[in-house]
């Protein structure tokens, strides 16, 4: 069964765009993009099954969106991978 879990939008210690901001969809997008490229690095390629994405999300202000790891419950390498992206999220762009 493919599920995901919802990341973040950059690293918890970074500023990041603000829902209801000038420019918001544009900035939110750049830095999700670069999330995911520091994803890669730190935890290597997707496995089968599993794949790093942008998903938006309804928010009372608008919608927002943040990085997202879809995995298929059925295939244990892409659940491994999606929690391990969950538990170690990098703090800074730096990481």
């Amino acid at each position: 069964m493919k599920t995901y879990l919802a990341l973040a939008p950059a690293p918890s210690e970074e500023d990041c765009a603000q829902v209801g901001t000038p420019g918001y969809q544009e900035r939110a997008l750049t830095e999700c993009a670069r999330f995911i490229r520091q994803l890669r690095r730190r935890f290597g390629p997707e496995p089968e099954g599993a794949w790093l994405s942008v998903k938006w999300f309804d928010h009372d202000f608008g919608q927002y969106c943040e990085v997202v790891c879809y995995y298929n419950t059925d295939i244990s390498a892409s659940v491994e991978y999606a929690y391990a992206c969950e538990a170690n999220l990098p703090a800074t762009w730096e990481d």
